[in-house]
């Protein structure tokens, strides 16, 4: 799996999914290469039983299954963890505070105080095959708490957010991270290139993962120092290939 992988020092690859609910997209995703699928509930439409859905396929398959929640809280956390996600990944998270309630939701104790549902999908439906406290220990290995890093703020406060215990990844969105920084759009200016740099001194300095979803010359320029890449979107992989169909017929 995607966060095995990634723990022993290999670079793990996917997109976004947005749209999609298919179960199938997981199949898809994993024949083609994907290590992969980080599901959007915050800018998508997308439920919690269309994600458990995709998830069951997704670990069938040894497909990663990752997840961005519209907001922080104990209610997304928990529940997609449970419906099977792999990583839970918050946006907008800017703070110490932030970081360590994320942690909370998504860890088991010691590091955090997830609840123990003790069967679904984060099981394979299978059970707890072992005593209590080592399943836990290897759930939370198994697992990434994922600090989206896309406002002003949480570059002030990247080096306190990188030290809490149980967060796992520093994952960019440069766009709002851009906005924040009052140059909307601008992703390669010194201002934008500057906040990513630091983020990244901070990653390695606290021995966190570094992402950016991005692509273009953003992507290109950050490719060595990704741990996790993750590029495009269902959205836009759809609408390329469809482009790419009309093009070859009508020139």
């Amino acid at each position: 799996m995607a966060v095995e992988e990634l723990r022993e020092g290999k670079k793990i690859v996917g997109t976004m999914v947005r749209m999609l609910r298919n179960p199938a997209i997981a199949q898809i995703a994993k024949h083609a290469g994907l290590d992969f699928i980080m599901f959007d509930m915050e800018h998508g439409p997308l439920s919690i039983e269309s994600f458990s859905d995709v998830a069951k396929v997704a670990r069938s398959v040894g497909l990663g299954i990752f997840v961005r929640i519209p907001e922080l809280s104990k209610g997304y956390v928990s529940r997609l963890m449970d419906a099977g996600a792999d990583g839970i990944m918050c946006p907008m998270l800017s703070t110490e505070e932030e970081a360590k309630t994320l942690v909370k939701y998504a860890r088991y104790a010691p590091t955090g105080s997830r609840g123990f549902g003790s069967n679904g999908v984060f099981t394979s439906f299978g059970g707890v095959k072992t005593d209590v406290p080592t399943f836990m220990k290897e759930q939370n290995r198994a697992t990434l708490a994922i600090a989206q890093i896309e406002t002003k703020e949480a570059v002030e406060n990247i080096d306190k957010i990188a030290a809490v215990e149980g967060i796992d990844v520093l994952l960019i969105g440069p766009n709002d991270l851009a906005i924040s920084l009052g140059v909307p759009g601008d992703t390669m200016c010194e201002p934008t290139q500057a906040a990513i740099a630091k983020i990244v001194a901070a990653a390695k300095k606290h021995n966190k993962f570094f992402a950016l979803h991005a692509g273009g010359a953003l992507f290109d320029k950050w490719l060595p120092e990704m741990d996790i890449v993750m590029n495009d979107l269902d959205i836009n992989i759809l609408s390329n290939g469809f482009a790419a169909i009309a093009k070859k017929v009508k020139g």
